[in-house]
């Protein structure tokens, strides 16, 4: 990864900002991406701490225009861009309630379809030209175990999560002429911050899902995530990683 030009949406927190910190690791040059100002700009600041190249751009994924702006600036101050990980997604909209498929409120689906969805598209439709321009590129798409089954009161997610997979094979095979190779992973349940919020029972309901019998830190999702966007996976593309303790395998 040294000195490849990386931008990571989602940037700011769970398996963004584990990505975008390995990313710098190992020697990438990173655009934080995220909407949230703050803590994009922590994440940013500590991987330069650690002895990093990283920035932090403001951007909100529904905005075409923002996934245009951040390539360009990538451009800009860097000369290109060789990496993309589209990482930023949301589990539930606004009324934060899960329903069955006919109960489902109109505005939870079109936010989770707005930015599950189209700001992949809208990454992808951003990045890909940039990534023409430079005879190559690499991009992952954070997608879920939700692309392949799916469960009880999630149709909007678990829609949003396939659209993500089908998305990926598409944009592959269309960029495989370019040399431009695109993937997805598929989390399972992750210790994130905001699972981090949920009582001692549910947290142990969601690693029993699990035949390891736990949730995913980040930062393994990020390893996985780190080997899609490097050399080392270099006649891989198209291709849909699990990343979830055997929770498909079952």
């Amino acid at each position: 990864m040294r000195n490849k030009v990386s931008l990571v949406t989602g940037a700011s927190s769970g398996i963004g900002a584990a990505t975008a910190t390995a990313i710098g690791r190992e020697g990438g040059i990173v655009m934080v991406c995220d909407i949230d100002r703050e803590k994009g700009q922590s994440i940013a600041d500590s991987i330069t701490f650690a002895g990093g190249k990283a920035i932090f751009f403001h951007l909100d994924v529904t905005e075409p225009d923002a996934h245009r702006a951040a390539v360009a600036e990538a451009k800009r101050l860097f000369g290109g861009l060789d990496v993309a990980v589209n990482c930023a997604g949301i589990s539930v909209g606004p009324s934060m309630t899960q329903r069955a498929v006919h109960e489902v409120d109109l505005d939870d689906w079109r936010q989770i379809m707005n930015v599950n969805v189209d700001g992949v598209f809208y990454g992808m439709r951003a990045q890909i030209p940039m990534m023409i321009e430079r005879g190559q590129g690499a991009i992952v798409n954070v997608a879920s175990v939700m692309s392949v089954v799916a469960r009880m009161t999630l149709s909007p997610y678990v829609t949003s999560k396939h659209a993500v997979l089908g998305l990926t094979k598409a944009a592959a095979l269309d960029c495989a002429v370019h040399r431009i190779r695109i993937n997805a992973v598929g989390p399972g349940y992750v210790d994130t911050p905001l699972l981090a919020q949920k009582d001692a029972e549910t947290r142990r309901a969601y690693a029993q899902l699990h035949p390891l019998n736990r949730m995913a830190r980040a930062e393994e999702v990020a390893e996985s995530i780190l080997w899609l966007c490097s050399d080392r996976s270099s006649f891989t593309t198209g291709a849909y990683y699990p990343v979830d303790g055997g929770f498909t395998a079952q």
